[in-house]
């Protein structure tokens, strides 16, 4: 699920508690990736790249993706998973926790969260605060490492599913039901913007800067933003497939989703990128290091495709979205 967690079934989170908590975790020597694993989330600061799974475990690599160290977070269920601008990461657990690490990813920390009681994803904006969006329209905020959380409630019976933060205290959110809202202030207050139409449900979303951004949807939908989300444009996406994670490779935007379909954006439309044994599994995860994509998914699915991947040849497509 994007930020919301494992496609296979789309959303269902809980998470309660708040705090402290003195949980910790080290990485160990095995570096197997498990054939049960099914990678959730995956991440990069730029030097370490990290993979959360849903079996009790964090995946470490050094060197973009091509080998794994195992790091045991006992009863874990990681479901997003990012980097702050310090280098340091955050990870949000299905069970009822957030944790921490610093830039070398090799002991991690967990914090009780409370709420949303259903979360869905989390960031890290411009001062390093944690982020946390999920059920009930509501947004968890930290600025001392989950020791202590603030809430805030937007009143709407909708699941937030994307939260972003630029600079100058901007920052932009996204739910069901075509939910939208912004912040001028780092998220002190949130207004909301014009509803996308359709009651649209983002699963992902990813920016440029702060006017020009893209979302994806159900049944393949992609939307295009430029003027910080008050606005919205459908997209042609050839692979027709849904996306579940977006990310920008060499400023480009590229998405992983369905059917092991890794897709870039070109032109004014989606296009499908080739990988050498691809596997029709959905795509939970999906991340880049230094321009090199990196996959997970599950059954022990976690892929460094290097530079391998090119955009596929494809039938020219029509103005309504078809091919010919």
């Amino acid at each position: 699920m994007n930020k919301l967690v494992l496609i296979a079934s789309m959303i269902s989170f809980a998470i309660g508690g708040c705090a402290r908590n003195a949980e910790q975790a080290s990485a160990r020597a095995d570096s197997a990736v498990r054939r049960y694993d099914t990678t959730q989330a995956l991440a990069s600061n730029g030097k370490v790249m990290v993979g959360g799974t849903q079996s009790s475990a964090i995946l470490r690599s050094e060197d973009a993706g091509r080998t794994w160290a195992r790091i045991a977070i006992q009863g874990a269920s990681i479901i997003d998973v990012t980097s702050c601008p310090d280098g340091s990461f955050v990870a949000l657990d299905f069970n009822h926790k957030v944790w921490q690490s610093d830039a070398q990813a090799q002991k991690w920390t967990a914090h009780d969260l409370e709420k949303p009681r259903n979360p869905v994803a989390l960031t890290c904006d411009a001062h390093n605060a944690w982020w946390v969006v999920g059920s009930r329209s509501q947004v968890a905020h930290s600025t001392d490492a989950g020791v202590h959380w603030s809430v805030s409630d937007l009143g709407e019976d909708a699941q937030i599913t994307a939260i972003h933060f630029f600079e100058q205290g901007r920052g932009l959110l996204l739910g069901e039901f075509g939910l939208v809202a912004e912040t001028h202030d780092g998220g002190a207050t949130w207004q909301k913007l014009p509803a996308i139409a359709g009651e649209f449900y983002p699963y992902a979303a990813v920016f440029a800067n702060a006017e020009e951004g893209w979302i994806s949807g159900l049944a393949g939908q992609m939307l295009r933003t430029v003027d910080g989300g008050h606005s919205w444009s459908a997209e042609v996406n050839t692979t027709q497939a849904p996306l579940y994670r977006l990310m920008l490779v060499n400023g480009v935007p590229h998405g992983v989703g369905a059917s092991g379909v890794v897709a870039k954006r070109e032109g004014a439309q989606w296009v499908a990128v080739t990988y050498p044994d691809a596997v029709p599994a959905f795509l939970g995860a999906g991340a880049q290091q230094n321009g090199q994509i990196v996959i997970g998914g599950p059954g022990g699915l976690l892929r460094s495709l290097g530079g391998q991947a090119t955009v596929a040849p494809s039938e020219p497509v029509l103005p309504n979205g078809k091919q010919s």
